[in-house]
């Protein structure tokens, strides 16, 4: 029989601490995607920052030279060294969220990213090599801190909601994701505006010695709205559940609970709490690293990591499109001579706003609304279909999109995003969180997160090795064309893995999940 808390918790309505908490989650995952999203618009001032090559005396200007290019070695480093840092970040905090509880660690993984996109903005020296190696350091730094907020927000959330908008509600704390890609293009644009109209710097002089301070700025005012949140997040309390069913200490439950959900302690204590049901039955007690949990879990942890790591490659190899997308849009119609270094990243930024108001927002947005009325499982396979379609339709006729970048192109990118999100970016970020149990959640949680983030890495820097500097037009043109095509066999993959293993979830309670797939689990051993 299930606790009253935790069939309070099932059964609240929709009130104003929900809301809160999606806040409070939320901004962790704002600061992760603003602090992604916001590399792409920082390069092109490095690169005019740090990589100008030019001789005051030269007269010659050649917009296909490589002057104010960024090695890719150092592009790599850039978005490589963060993604690694999410993959630690997720494991440790992730099992720190099971071990001393969710509310203990969840302030310290806001504080390290806070602290540490602050670092990034105070990166140490001007000279190239050690500026670039004290940045690369304090994102990697940051992603640690990424990286555990993301099993925490979703643990937490899950653990508050109720079973009837569960889902919605911790999509609705992933979605800060898009608000956070899009607040990079509007500090971007307002940041180079205001340089730019204070300086005007030539682009075929020097660059100027402040705009070194411009994307110090950028990165550090990404940290504000985060470091906002952190004294709510000290003052939430522990969740019910893990209360309850890890510490054991009902009676504690209820009362955090009962200033949560604005109800009487009377109607959500127990009489006499049976510990039985709580965490004490012997069948119960087996440990993590197991054999038992292998039996009754393993097959739902595989089915989390290999889904959260096949679309991450996909996900993360947007830089196949962007790098064509900018020679089209950006470079072609502003050559590099003509527009000064804010300018340049000005435009980059516009272009992004608007693929994400066009398709990311809204993509997160379909999932809020949708995730509890079509399922999780649904909307999984159905965005892991129509990407695998999107990819063919860009990978079998790519000699024809590689020299006609049209609108055409551009909505198939943006179906990309939207169907991703819409998809299986938002659901492999749920699903973790519901079907586990509460002494093993957050772990798990993390472990599938780590995993993606490894796919994160092939997806950005494995096809950032395939798109840029190949020899020759039509060998570039083949290898891209192949790399497409590969990722649509990969959603492919996704859709036969989640077709196979992954369970759904909606309208259950977490107990009720956990038990499910328990007796399910037990029927395959």
């Amino acid at each position: 029989m299930a606790l009253k808390v935790l069939s309070a918790l099932d059964t609240a309505k929709t009130q104003w601490y929900h809301f809160k908490a999606i806040i409070i989650a939320g901004m962790g995952l704002f600061t992760d995607a603003y602090d992604l999203f916001c590399i792409p618009l920082i390069m092109r001032l490095l690169g005019r920052i740090y990589y100008n090559n030019r001789q005051p005396n030269d007269t010659v200007f050649n917009d296909d030279d490589d002057n104010f290019v960024i090695p890719k070695l150092v592009i790599a480093a850039l978005v490589g060294f963060p993604l690694l840092g999410t993959v630690l970040g997720q494991l440790l905090f992730g099992r720190l969220g099971d071990l001393v509880g969710r509310r203990r660690v969840y302030g310290l993984s806001l504080m390290v990213m806070v602290l540490s996109s602050i670092g990034c903005g105070f990166s140490i020296c001007t000279s190239p090599t050690c500026v670039l190696v004290s940045l690369v350091f304090f994102r990697f730094l940051l992603g640690v801190g990424i990286g555990g907020d993301y099993p925490l927000s979703a643990t937490i959330m899950s653990e508050f909601a109720n079973k009837r908008t569960r889902g919605s509600f911790i999509a609705a704390v992933f979605s800060m994701q898009g608000f956070g890609i899009l607040a990079s293009s509007i500090v971007t644009i307002v940041v180079c505006a205001v340089f730019n109209f204070e300086s005007k710097p030539d682009p075929k002089k020097a660059t100027p010695d402040e705009a070194d301070i411009a994307w110090r700025l950028i990165l550090m005012l990404g940290a504000i709205p985060a470091a906002m949140t952190y004294y709510w997040r000290m003052m939430m309390p522990e969740t019910a559940r893990y209360t309850a069913l890890v510490e054991l200490n009902v009676n504690q439950a209820a009362k955090d609970m009962e200033k949560v959900l604005a109800v009487s302690l009377s109607q959500i204590a127990e009489d006499e709490p049976d510990l039985l049901s709580v965490g004490q039955n012997p069948a119960s007690s087996y440990p993590f690293f197991s054999k038992e949990f292998l039996r009754l879990h393993g097959r739902d942890l595989f089915s989390c990591a290999a889904n959260w790591f096949l679309v991450d490659v996909v996900f993360y190899s947007s830089n196949l499109f962007q790098s064509q997308i900018y020679k089209r849009y950006i470079d072609q119609k502003y050559p590099k001579y003509e527009v000064n270094l804010y300018q340049d990243a000005l435009h980059v930024a516009e272009l992004q706003a608007i693929v994400t108001i066009c398709s990311t927002i809204p993509g997160y947005w379909f999932s809020v609304f949708f995730i509890d009325r079509i399922g999780r499982r649904k909307i999984q396979m159905m965005g892991f279909f129509v990407m695998a379609l999107v990819y063919f339709s860009l990978g079998i006729p790519y000699s024809h999109w590689a020299t006609n970048t049209d609108v055409g192109f551009m909505v198939l990118y943006g179906l990309t995003f939207f169907f991703a999100n819409f998809g299986p970016n938002t659901t492999t970020f749920i699903v973790p969180a519901e079907l586990f149990p509460a002494r093993f959640r957050s772990t798990c949680h993390g472990i599938s997160g780590a995993s993606g983030k490894v796919g994160a890495l092939i997806g950005s820097i494995g096809f950032l090795w395939a798109a840029r500097d190949q020899n020759g037009k039509d060998k570039k043109t083949k290898e891209i064309k192949g790399s497409l095509i590969g990722l649509g066999v990969v959603c492919i993959l996704g859709l036969v893995v989640t077709y196979l293993f992954t369970p759904e979830t909606r309208g259950r309670s977490l107990e009720e999940n956990e038990n499910e797939n328990e007796n399910g689990n037990e029927q395959h051993a």
